[in-house]
């Protein structure tokens, strides 16, 4: 695998680089696991759970043509209604048509919420405390240690997913490396990193709301980005929310784009409710 430079590749190329990160971290595990389906086409990649869940139901990657772009949505929206399955359409800068948030809401579905797409050199990567409050941080190597990650994500069938995907997930050749911080051995925090597309990814930077504001996160942010460093990584690239905007350019993001999540309308309000 080649290893992007963020320097040296243009902005559509680094979109393009994190759109194939999105896919394997949404992917990977659900092609491997029995009960669970991806649909890899050009238009669009299609990954259902089988979960009453759309953390994991979703659409991403699409590369819709103008001429048939209203009949390929509503394909793959008609999916999940035959399923009865929730799911979440993700649209990222690379995707086209460039409008495409405007053919989903005229499809039926609503804007959910809306983030930042960032990325950093990892050679940049300012020196942070790794060990605040005297927080350990552990890659994720066990059964055990995967199911006390999904705890702390807070959801039943978030348990249910990593229960089912644990063995491709803790296999030799995942690139899906999952981390837990602890607390005098207690799990307060989480973090995922996706090696693919040249470039890593990072996911689900959690800590549970009771140890936050004590530079857990940031921990668990830098820590995954040496880990990848060490391996010959260039770039890291994630989701911002507004939340987390600043305390990411502290550490050396930059916005490259948009990362927009369209739902059916009960679930959209849900989320927009929740925000």
């Amino acid at each position: 695998m080649a290893h992007i430079v963020l320097s040296e590749v243009s902005v559509s190329e680094l979109a393009e680089a994190a759109d194939a990160n999105f896919v394997v971290h949404a992917s990977w595990a659900a092609a491997r696991t029995a009960g669970m389906q991806v649909i890899n086409e050009r238009e669009f990649v299609l990954v259902d759970s089988g979960l009453l869940c759309d953390t994991f139901n979703l659409i991403c990657r699409a590369r819709l043509a103008r001429d048939d772009d209203s009949a390929r949505i509503r394909t793959a929206i008609d999916f999940f209604d035959r399923v009865e399955r929730s799911f979440s359409w993700w649209v990222g800068p690379a995707d086209q048509p460039p409008d495409l948030g405007a053919h989903l809401i005229e499809a039926g579905l609503l804007p959910a919420e809306t983030e930042l797409a960032m990325a950093a050199d990892l050679a940049n990567l300012p020196t942070v405390d790794l060990t605040p409050a005297g927080l350990v941080i552990r890659r994720v190597r066990t059964e055990q240690a995967l199911q006390a990650y999904a705890r702390i994500l807070d959801d039943p069938q978030v348990l249910r997913f990593y229960t089912l995907t644990a063995p491709v997930l803790l296999s030799a050749d995942t690139p899906q490396w999952f981390y837990v911080g602890y607390l005098d051995d207690q799990p307060v925090a989480t973090a995922e990193l996706t090696v693919a597309g040249g470039v890593v990814g990072l996911y689900s930077i959690v800590t549970l709301e009771a140890y936050r504001r004590r530079g857990i996160g940031t921990a668990m942010t830098v820590q995954p980005l040496l880990d990848a460093r060490e391996q010959g990584f260039r770039t890291g690239v994630l989701q911002a929310a507004a939340a987390g905007v600043g305390v990411y350019a502290r550490l050396g993001f930059k916005q490259f784009g948009h990362i927009a999540e369209y739902k059916p309308p009960q679930r959209a309000s849900n989320a927009l409710s929740d925000v």
